[in-house]
């Protein structure tokens, strides 16, 4: 049970690297990259994997339904605005990216600093 969740966590750390990295690289032209989408949906759904699988486990430790809830949030938020910005690539602009960027760096450090 325990090599599936770090399996998962590899996923979603993966899923969010390729946002934050691709987003970064494709900043001057003011559009998302190709993978965008992929890895969000990535992150989205290894996120709520690893929730239910630590939630269902008993070897595993509960997990912080306060924390989850605000990741959920803003993985959403980011979610629809990498949605928007595919469907609708003219409407991509340095605001929509620094907000893709923003929060997903924000989702990050509430991973890795709120204990």
């Amino acid at each position: 049970m325990e090599l599936l969740q770090h399996i998962l966590l590899f996923l979603h750390l993966l899923g969010w690297a390729i946002v934050l990295g691709g987003t970064l690289v494709t900043m001057r032209d003011n559009r998302l990259p190709k993978g965008a989408l992929h890895g969000i949906l990535t992150a989205l759904v290894t996120g709520i994997l690893m929730v239910g699988l630590a939630s269902a486990s008993d070897e595993l430790r509960d997990p912080n339904n306060v924390k989850v809830t605000v990741k959920l949030v803003i993985a959403l938020v980011v979610t629809g605005l990498v949605v928007f910005g595919t469907r609708r690539p003219e409407k991509v602009t340095k605001g929509l990216l620094g907000g893709v960027l923003g929060l997903t760096v924000l989702n990050v450090a509430i991973a890795v600093l709120w204990r």
